[in-house]
């Protein structure tokens, strides 16, 4: 079974962190979040306690098959200061292994260079952090191995695209039916 990583730090949006575990798991994908601030319960950007799965010492980073960056602030800023989190997402870009990020965090991305030549969208008013990609409006940009989303009310979006690349597109579309999902 494929397993997903969702990084936590402090300040992160917890419906796109969540969402993504959501719906990952009604698929039948194993989706641990991973707290980067060696603590289990990490504060959202909204003052809720969430308790990760694991903390980033204990986390099998390289035996993910994808990394997901939730955006928020100052989540986003706190993913981009891990030195041990940017190693692991240098070296998934690098094998072409995929890489998700979501709101403000596509910005990571695109100081890495990893946006270059890629669609891409991101949360309004990052746009000029996603470096060298063809920036769109769009709710998800898949590209390669790379999947971008614009924010919180594309949460959903993303989390069946992440589905989809990972159980198929009949298994996104029966999970998006069950939830009523209308987009």
């Amino acid at each position: 079974m494929e397993k997903i990583g969702v990084f936590l730090a402090e300040g992160f949006e917890e419906i796109e962190a969540l969402t993504v575990v959501d719906i990952c798991r009604r698929c039948g994908l194993e989706a641990e979040t991973v707290s980067v601030t060696e603590e289990r319960v990490v504060e959202s950007s909204h003052g809720v306690g969430v308790r990760a799965d694991k903390v980033f010492s204990q986390a099998d980073v390289p035996g993910y098959a994808m990394l997901v960056l939730p955006g928020g602030m100052p989540g986003t800023k706190n993913l981009e200061a891990h030195e041990g989190l940017m190693a692991q997402v240098d070296e998934f870009h690098k094998a072409g292994r995929y890489i998700g990020a979501i709101c403000a965090a596509p910005s990571i991305l695109g100081h890495r260079g990893i946006l270059r030549g890629r669609k891409a969208c991101c949360y309004l008013g990052f746009e000029s952090h996603l470096e060298g990609a063809q920036v769109t409006q769009g709710p998800v940009e898949v590209d390669g191995h790379v999947v971008t989303s614009r924010g919180m009310g594309t949460a959903v979006d993303f989390a069946l695209a992440i589905a989809e690349i990972f159980c198929g597109q009949e298994k996104a579309r029966e999970v998006a039916q069950g939830i009523l999902y209308a987009g």
